[in-house]
């Protein structure tokens, strides 16, 4: 019988950023770890890669997003990395929308995305792992973090996983520690607002919450620090923006976030 999670995990879940020691994985290999069959897995993949493709495809077509691919700031064989969580790794991501395009599009300028994004991380062990941004020398960061910060336990006034005051200062080292001394071009995205309604009832979630005044107060502090910030709310207002679970944002909000990042850039 297959997996009636396996899309989630296929989707959401990435091995070898999850394990540090996991290199160059099989697909036997990856399918055995979301118990599915190796054939199971990669019909699961390719789904994935046409939904991701149709993205891609579907803003290449706008005209404002042509005008920003010739007006992008990227210079070729730069590196281009993220850091963040689910509604980074996700494999429908904004950031795998982007990689997507920019290879279809802007195959000139040979650019190396990189996303080590990990589902269900916090700021802090982002910041246990901060050596390995470093170590990069990546030329663009976007981070996008500070939604697992915010779990709460109980309901949505409960006991944060994170405080408040620990998300901003892990936050601000990783910043400060993934950068270094070199010149490097750094966004921050916020965290994306969560459908509460949906949140409370999905059964998985039974005993953990996540709340919108969690998620403006993360938006509210990133906009004191010294960077660029890309609002994410603005992803949501597509119809059907939310999966089952309310914290998970459909393909449609995360080509919005795309389309938002690079219309961003141009300016």
């Amino acid at each position: 019988m297959t997996n009636p999670m396996l899309e989630k995990l296929v989707r959401f879940q990435n091995p070898e950023q999850q394990l540090g020691y996991a290199r160059e994985l099989t697909d036997d290999t990856r399918a055995a770890l979301v118990n599915a069959t190796t054939e199971e897995y990669r019909r699961q993949t390719e789904q994935l890669t046409m939904l991701k493709e149709d993205a891609a495809q579907s803003l290449a077509r706008q005209e404002e997003i042509q005008r920003a691919l010739v007006n992008t700031p990227f210079s070729r064989a730069q590196r281009i990395l993220a850091l963040g969580e689910s509604s980074t790794a996700d494999a429908l991501s904004w950031f795998e929308i982007l990689r997507t395009l920019f290879a279809h599009e802007r195959a000139d300028l040979n650019l190396e995305f990189q996303n080590l994004a990990i589902s269900g991380a916090t700021s802090t062990q982002v910041l246990g792992t901060v050596s390995r941004v470093a170590r990069a020398q990546a030329d663009w960061i976007f981070c996008m973090l500070g939604g697992n910060d915010a779990r709460r336990f109980g309901d949505a006034d409960g006991p944060r996983l994170v405080s408040e005051a620990e998300t901003l200062r892990n936050l601000t080292l990783i910043r400060r520690l993934a950068v270094a001394e070199r010149d490097v071009r750094w966004f921050w995205l916020t965290p994306t607002p969560v459908d509460e309604e949906k949140v409370a009832a999905y059964p998985y979630f039974a005993g953990i919450a996540w709340a919108n005044h969690d998620v403006q107060r993360i938006t509210h502090a990133l906009t004191e620090l010294n960077d660029p910030v890309i609002d994410s709310s603005t992803s949501v207002l597509v119809a059907d923006a939310y999966g089952d679970d309310g914290l998970h944002t459909t393909i449609s909000a995360q080509t919005e976030l795309a389309r938002k990042v690079l219309t961003t850039l141009e300016g």
